[in-house]
């Protein structure tokens, strides 16, 4: 029987702190680094582990719960340390800050004020609190204000931490009630190419490809450079209020979108049986872009990432597994015969000259995406002799609108 998994987020937020003191959560981390060394060198030292918590408690400037949590965390790094041969002993002189581990609702609170955002009250030290909203992706709001609203979902430990001098929240979240299929348990692929204007989506099973569709989102690209030169405008006009203005409301126009899509992409994937979602590992790929000063800008723009984030987690709700594959050749790769050498790519159009294939470009590349996660599921890979048309819809503020299809047939000699 293949084993299911429940399904579980951590969320990251920044801490928008709006009473209280920043620089008591940093002490706090520094005291929560001396319960950690000490409860390592009482567990070295022989102590018994039941009477640890306790010890240290007496002795630590913070919240009782706080105390529990990091006491906690020290003693499962020492059980590692006898159970599995690969853990080295724990120190117990480390300098420094170290999280602030506690529980919902006894040494972190969350509540959704009037504006809708998500207010916290963390209890940094004994009858010391700090308030404030939190800060993040548009995707981990969501799925929080989720979590709050409904009772399937449980809030857990959260960890208050500080990277690059910035406070941050990072919050556990379950619900039991759901979970994600093992990807070793599916029956088809689908795989998805997410470009500048569009994302090609491809269902592949052993059986060959069952389905194809691209899906256009262009007015992404439009707003984004009318939004741009919207705000160079107000920028030489030295208006700076209008320049944050216009960049919230660029962001929220995107964000809806990416979330209308990425349901799109959703529901289609559930059409199939057993579907695994498999996308490009893209997170290099801003590194080795350098096609000049504008090309570089919209490029490195583009919301490639959070398309597919959205996506993911979406998938996860409908108990949908993701995969990641190294993108190398998928758009250059012919799906047919596989080879890349002499291959045309002219806008949305793709050619082989040696098989004389044609098809829609990122149709093919979604293909190869599909064909790498089969090759990752340890799948045989079916032969790809008959492509269905391509169809394509594009995201109107209503929905997904039906179009003319815009595609090349594929020939073969």
């Amino acid at each position: 029987m293949t084993d299911v998994q429940p399904l579980v987020k951590t969320l990251d937020f920044q801490l928008d702190i709006q009473s209280g003191d920043e620089s008591l959560l940093y002490d706090a981390t520094l005291e929560a680094r001396s319960v950690y060394n000490e409860t390592i060198r009482l567990a070295k030292d022989g102590a018994d582990w039941d009477t640890i918590p306790d010890r240290v408690a007496d002795d630590a400037d913070l919240v009782k719960n706080t105390t529990q949590r990091v006491v906690a965390k020290a003693l499962s790094a020492m059980e590692n340390y006898y159970e599995y041969e690969e853990f080295g002993q724990p120190s117990h002189t480390k300098d420094g800050a170290y999280p602030i581990r506690a529980n919902f609702e006894e040494g972190y609170n969350l509540s959704l004020n009037d504006d809708g955002d998500v207010a916290f009250r963390i209890s940094a030290k004994p009858y010391k609190h700090i308030k404030g909203a939190l800060k993040g992706s548009d995707a981990h709001l969501d799925i929080l204000k989720t979590a709050l609203a409904s009772e399937e979902w449980n809030i857990g430990t959260a960890e208050v931490l500080f990277h690059n001098d910035n406070s941050e929240l990072h919050i556990n979240v379950t619900n039991t009630e759901q979970t994600v299929r093992d990807k070793r348990d599916s029956r088809t692929v689908v795989g998805v190419d997410v470009n500048e204007d569009n994302v090609a989506l491809t269902a592949l099973s052993t059986d060959g490809v069952e389905d194809t569709l691209v899906i256009d989102f262009p007015e992404i690209k439009f707003e984004r450079h009318r939004y741009f030169t919207m705000r160079k405008r107000v920028q030489n006009a030295g208006k700076d209020g209008t320049h944050d203005t216009l960049e919230g409301c660029e962001e929220r126009f995107v964000h809806d979108r990416l979330h209308k899509v990425s349901r799109h992409i959703v529901k289609w994937s559930r059409q199939f049986e057993k579907p695994c979602i498999v996308f490009e590992d893209l997170k290099e790929m801003r590194d080795s872009i350098d096609y000049g000063t504008r090309m570089n800008r919209r490029l490195h723009h583009l919301p490639f990432r959070a398309l597919q984030f959205y996506t993911s987690y979406k998938a996860s709700f409908k108990r949908i597994p993701t995969v990641w594959i190294n993108p190398e050749c998928t758009s250059q790769r012919c799906p047919m015969c596989g080879h890349t050498e002499r291959a045309n790519r002219n806008k949305k159009r793709f050619k082989r000259k040696d098989c004389d294939h044609q098809d829609h470009s990122d149709r093919g590349a979604s293909i190869n995406i599909a064909v790498k996660g089969i090759k990752k599921l340890d799948w045989n890979v079916p032969a790809l002799n008959n492509l269905p048309v391509v169809r394509k819809v594009r995201r109107q503020p209503s929905g997904a609108v039906d179009a003319p299809t815009v595609t090349h047939p594929t020939v073969r000699g």
